[in-house]
């Protein structure tokens, strides 16, 4: 049976949350505290090469200074860069309390049931904490709105993607859902605003994928050395020299939605790491902030991708749900600017 959840009618009871994580002894009872899971892959990693990996625009030699002066364990003792992370274990970085830029702070609630909770972010929205956001995040407004036990994200987006995001009860939901993820048992359905026309109406674009070795160390890159990875793209609408298109993951590579429709000469309008100029105006856009000129560059403030569709099987029913959240309102403005 496949059925269309409707959100819910009511909104629940916004809580007030404990603090997300707590303070370590010794510190600033004020201060910000991130932590970061440790995936199995990166079991054995040196620290600073972690905190590089996961906080994206940071030189090695920058998460080397971020762990002298903000990585502690629980008991508040101090880590050094060349300690080697364990798989499991919550990396904690611990910093004064910092002004986080504007983002969005209102999401939508799509579908809402005892296991299973699906959200509508918008673009701007960071996902998880960073050296950059920590409570202006989805996560921080999920727990302020359901409360610390609330729904838990199975999954995340780019902070300026928008769209679906699924969510899990603690414990065995979040466990059956996150294992869909990991085992490609989910739908995912994106709608994307692309420069040029693509002319084929239906085609698989099968290239593998790994992170660059040089430049930008947060992009990927396509090489047969990387790991598969496969996108349906689906034309849905040509208007003047842009295509609107459907696109299907088959893998989840990082970024690699994004990375596809560059390599087939398509990239997203406003996608400031593959659009025309190869990411070359990313660097001025992350130092002076988007200007006129870069605006212009980029053609849309952010990249113009929507993650339209979601199925999983529900965790404790087995029935399948969809969710799918409506084109957001910017993306639609910019695909009506353009020549019919």
């Amino acid at each position: 049976m496949h059925r269309r959840p409707r959100a819910p009618k009511h909104s629940p009871v916004i809580k007030r949350s404990a603090p997300d994580v707590p303070v370590p002894p010794d510190c600033d009872p004020d201060s910000v505290v991130l932590r970061f899971p440790v995936p199995h892959e990166l079991d054995g990693q040196r620290l600073d090469r972690f905190v590089e990996w996961r906080i994206p625009r940071l030189s090695r030699i920058r998460a080397a200074q971020i762990v002298e002066a903000c990585a502690r364990r629980d008991d508040g003792s101090r880590r050094r860069p060349s300690d080697r992370v364990r798989s499991g274990e919550h990396v904690i970085l611990v910093r004064e309390r910092f002004v986080e830029p504007p983002t969005p702070m209102e999401f939508g609630v799509l579908y809402q049931d005892e296991a299973v909770t699906a959200v509508d972010k918008p673009a701007g929205l960071p996902v998880h904490p960073s050296a950059t956001y920590h409570r202006n995040t989805l996560t921080s407004l999920m727990r302020q709105r359901f409360g610390p036990e609330g729904p838990h994200l199975c999954h995340r987006l780019d902070r300026e993607t928008s769209g679906v995001v699924v969510c899990a009860s603690r414990g065995p939901d979040e466990v059956a859902v996150k294992r869909q993820f990991a085992g490609r048992g989910v739908e995912k359905e994106y709608l994307a605003i692309v420069r040029g026309l693509v002319s084929v109406d239906v085609q698989s674009v099968s290239l593998p994928m790994r992170r660059v070795t040089e430049g930008l160390h947060m992009k990927m890159e396509v090489h047969p050395d990387g790991l598969p990875a496969f996108t349906e793209v689906v034309v849905l609408e040509h208007r003047g020299a842009h295509t609107k298109v459907l696109l299907r993951p088959r893998t989840g590579r990082q970024h690699q939605l994004r990375v596809h429709l560059s390599a087939i000469g398509h990239p997203i309008v406003g996608d400031k790491l593959y659009g025309p100029d190869g990411g070359d105006s990313f660097l001025a856009w992350a130092e002076f902030g988007m200007t006129e000129q870069l605006l212009g560059r980029f053609g849309h403030h952010r990249h113009a991708l929507h993650a339209h569709r979601c199925a999983i099987d529900h965790p404790r029913t087995g029935e399948r749900l969809s969710f799918e959240a409506p084109l957001s309102a910017d993306l639609e403005a910019l695909w009506a600017s353009f020549e019919p």
